[in-house]
Order: C-alpha cells, then structure tokens, then sequence
C-alpha cells in the first residue's frame, strides 16, 4: 500500500474541490491509487447530492445570450439553496454557458437535455459533469428550473442581481439597442408589446372604469368619449412597451425609439427568479 501523504490529499482536494478528509478516505479506501480514489470520491460525492435532491432552492440566477446574427436567443433559471452559493464565480459561470449552449447549441426540449451537452467554456466536460463538480464542492443542489430558446434575432438583459432577465425578439436594429430597450422591460415591466397586444378583457375594464369616472365628474355624455380615448394614451404608456417612455430619454416613446434605430419590436419575454408561469413570452 502507498503512503498516503499530505500532498496526496492536497492533490485530489485540488482536482475534485472536495473536503479534505473526503479525500483522504477516498485515497485509503483504493491504497493510494490516485485515479481510483479520484472516481471513488466523485461517485461517493454524487451520492450524498443524490440524498440531497429534495432541498429547496430558494435562490438563484438568471442567464441570457442573444445575438441579431445569427438571429438566437436563450434564457435559463438555475436554482440553489443559498444567496452565497448563487453568487459564486463557478455558479455565474455555469449558468452563462448554459444560456450559451442553449442559444448556439443544438437546442434543449428539456433541462435534461441540456444537462447532457457540452459546457462551451470546458472543453471535454458536460454541463452535466460541471454542475456534480460544483455540487461536490458547494453541497448544495443546483436546479434547472426553467429554460427557454427563441430562433430570432434577439437582444437580452439581465439585472445585476440576476434575478430578473429579458430576451426581446426584434427584426433590424442592432445590438446595443436591443440590448437598451431589453434592460427597459426589465425596469418597466411592460404588460405587451404593443397596444393590439394587449389583453382586450384588460383594456375594457380600464375603458369601464374611466367612464364611470368621467360620468362621475359630471361630463356630457358627447364629450366622454373622446376624454376616454385621451385617458386611454395615459393607461397604454404605462403598459404597453411601444408607448412607454424608454428609460434612457423619457422624451421619446420606446417605439419612436425603436423606429429610429431601424428596429421593430416583435415579443419579449421577462422572468422574475422563483415566478410560477413566468415563462410565457408577453405578445
């Protein structure tokens, strides 16, 4: 049997960035033969997590990689167990090559098909043998939670904190504007894209209220309803992504904006971390 030495285990903590003791067992359990207790340790590691599975993943991040050429999009949700852990440079990075694969890759109907495909920044290792590499290392369960993909030329944003994120599908422009008006809808939280977008159950229960309000003030019937249709501008500039006042130069709308720049807003999509149906793309 080997001598089982400090810089032994110091090595196989290096490679797998797993506890030490966990390596030194790992190390006299296969008599000092280093590949096997590299694997005995990554199997026992894989275990543990497996044990695990069940934990909630309250915190996480968002990833996005867009591009107008070639016309892609993608957007994940990883999930962890811990702020800390969704801050981590190995997490950060894990999430954006998933958003990249997605975008560039083959495409993914399921997390577990994304799982299964190369990290584009490791070469020879599967995001799939990342994400037991980090798990390993962290303790904590990473989740997949949501991931979506759009074959359009796209532009995207993701908050600071990553828990907000945006891919806006668009036709023309560049990137930087694309990139501009989807920070917007982050900020703004536009209910669609356009005003003919816009859910019509919505619109008439606004139509409503603002009649009964007007009737309320005493206005002649003949002139409410071109009061309403004054107010209506008010209601679509505060939902409606063309009409909003982009955030950059509240002067102009994010239509005229979007105008300029050669571009034409096609749908966004905008995820909250942890929001139940946030997956739907707003018209």
């Amino acid at each position: 049997m080997a001598e089982i030495t400090a810089a032994m285990v110091m090595k196989l903590r290096d490679e797998t960035g797993l506890p030490m003791m966990e390596c030194k067992k790992a190390l006299q359990e296969t008599k000092g033969d280093f590949e096997l207790a590299k694997q005995k340790a990554r199997e026992s590691g894989k275990k543990i997590m497996a044990i695990r599975a069940d934990r909630t993943t309250d915190e996480g991040r968002l990833a996005a990689y867009a591009s107008l050429k070639p016309p892609v999009g993608a957007m994940i949700e990883l999930q962890v167990e811990s702020a800390p852990v969704a801050k981590h440079e190995d997490v950060v990075a894990l999430a954006n090559d998933l958003a990249k694969q997605l975008a560039i890759g083959p495409g993914a109907k399921t997390p577990d098909d994304l799982w299964k495909q190369p990290a584009p920044s490791r070469k020879g290792t599967t995001l799939q043998q990342w994400k037991d590499e980090i798990e390993g290392k962290m303790r904590e369960v990473l989740r997949l939670a949501r991931i979506t993909r759009v074959e359009a030329p796209a532009g995207s944003y993701v908050h600071h904190d990553a828990k907000s994120g945006v891919l806006l599908v668009v036709e023309g422009g560049n990137d930087e504007l694309a990139r501009g008006i989807a920070m917007h809808v982050a900020a703004m939280k536009p209910k669609a894209t356009s005003t003919a977008d816009l859910d019509p159950a919505l619109v008439e229960k606004e139509r409503a209220i603002l009649t009964e309000q007007a009737r309320k003030e005493g206005k002649p019937e003949n002139i409410i309803a071109k009061m309403i249709e004054g107010r209506m501008r008010n209601f679509y500039a505060e939902h409606v992504l063309s009409e909003q006042p982009f955030v950059k130069d509240d002067k102009q709308s994010v239509g005229k904006v979007a105008a300029a720049g050669g571009m034409k807003l096609v749908k966004f999509i905008r995820w909250q971390l942890g929001e139940v149906g946030g997956d739907k793309p707003a018209a």
